[in-house]
């Protein structure tokens, strides 16, 4: 598998680790001089020193031969901007850091469903710390093949019944967050624009909830 990773923040080198140690081929692209020399000494694959929304750079990290990118720049209009570079290249997977709720609701009408939000995740878990309650990470939850998906509506399923929607075997819906709103999917709420539903899947029904939900993942 060929990724290219933009933006060497802590995210980005996280990511490129951890994918050097599957055994994944990582073109890495940083603006810092500094940073990029560094790294081009430490880790075992390609770095590039340039500007990762340049659609030059991205050609020249062969960008239409990638699987995947992950745009995790500092910047989420930068991030947004190198996701339709790469949708232009037919890239397989498209995963952008978005820190700016703003920039997640524009980058979800831009048809961009991976998304990471670092800064929502941990704030979220510092103000249960402070408020004396003992979450646990997701992460300590996902085991096996189990997996946890938030995807949000499409016009497919608006104005829909969870109770309406039919996923495939050993998939449940858990609820849907509106606004900041939870509700549970016992309440069979009816599903409305920006509503977020959480479901719970095994690895190989992905595909199949993604097709229920109306969800076109080709980006």
């Amino acid at each position: 598998m060929r990724v290219i990773v933009v933006g060497a923040g802590s995210l980005g080198i996280l990511l490129t680790k951890n994918m050097i140690d599957q055994g994944k081929e990582v073109i890495l692209i940083e603006k810092d001089e500094t940073i990029a020399k560094e790294l081009a000494e430490t880790l075992d694959c390609t770095v590039i020193n340039a500007e990762g929304t340049r659609p030059d750079i991205l050609e020249k990290a062969d960008l239409p031969s990638a699987d995947a990118i992950v745009a995790c720049t500092s910047n989420d209009q930068n991030n947004i901007l190198i996701g339709l570079i790469a949708r232009d290249a037919k890239v397989g997977k498209i995963i952008l850091k978005i820190d700016d709720k703003q920039f997640m609701d524009v980058a979800n009408k831009l048809g961009f469903y991976y998304m990471i939000n670092p800064s929502s995740i941990s704030s979220r878990y510092i103000a249960d710390v402070l408020r004396g309650i003992n979450t646990m990470e997701l992460s300590n939850l996902v085991r096996s093949e189990v997996r946890f998906m938030g995807i949000v509506a499409t016009e497919s399923v608006i104005d829909k019944k969870l109770s309406e929607i039919t996923l495939p075997d050993d998939s449940a819906f858990i609820g849907i967050y509106r606004k900041s709103d939870f509700i549970l999917a016992e309440k069979d709420p009816k599903l409305r624009e920006k509503d977020e539903v959480i479901i719970v899947t095994k690895a190989d029904f992905i595909p199949d909830v993604n097709e229920a939900m109306g969800r076109n993942v080709d980006n």
